[in-house]
């Protein structure tokens, strides 16, 4: 399998539905209590594209899309419209929006990250398909050029420092940005219902995002 850098349409994902989704094992005790069990450390997030089909020309992209990801083969990006910043998605990124941690003087690499809210609750989610041309870093608060002082891989999210303008120690390394979900169709079969003349109507498109 491979990963395909490109991204669903993005007019049929405008109208799809779909959320964050975790795994919770509960097992229920004789006294009515409960436990309750993280089975992943992390969320997951799934889909359903097929609200957003709204013609015969989305089902044929559609198809077209499907077949050459060969079904549940090969991932893909997905933009969600609801979470696709670094920032709440009425609002512009900002190099100050997400703290990527502390320079030490030596450490070069930086893993993009996004922080759902504070203190001993919050959760970093790995960030690993940023959009091009999104990115705004800083370093305590200077801005850093792309090219010159750092670069950036699009397929991963790791952000590296050019020899001379690493961090030093205690540096604060911050940044925004826009990203996107990797993920895979959840099917092999599309099963598309023709409803009317000129109209088409693909009820369930399941999508899944995949670790990376």
């Amino acid at each position: 399998m491979a990963f395909h850098e490109i991204r669903f349409p993005t007019t049929v994902s405008l109208g799809a539905t779909g959320g964050p989704e975790r795994c919770t094992e509960i097992v229920a005790l004789a006294s009515g209590h409960e436990q309750r069990n993280a089975r992943w450390a992390d969320s997951r997030r799934r889909y359903n594209a097929g609200y957003g089909v709204k013609s015969l020309d989305q089902i044929h992209e559609i198809i077209s899309f499907f077949e050459q990801r060969m079904g549940r083969l090969h991932g893909f990006r997905w933009k969600d419209r609801a979470d696709c910043k670094s920032c709440p998605p009425g609002q512009p990124p900002a190099s100050d929006d997400q703290s990527l941690g502390a320079g030490d003087g030596s450490t070069a690499d930086f893993q993009l990250i996004k922080t759902y809210g504070s203190g001993p609750t919050s959760w970093s989610r790995k960030i690993t398909k940023p959009v091009a041309g999104s990115l705004l870093l800083a370093v305590d608060g200077a801005a850093q050029s792309q090219g010159s002082d750092f670069t950036i891989d699009e397929t991963s999210g790791v952000i590296t420092f050019e020899p001379g303008h690493i961090p030093s120690s205690g540096a604060n390394v911050t940044a925004g940005f826009e990203f996107d979900v990797p993920v895979r169709f959840d099917t092999d079969f599309l099963e598309i219902n023709l409803e009317a003349f000129g109209a088409g109507v693909i009820p369930d498109i399941p999508i899944v995002e995949i670790r990376l």
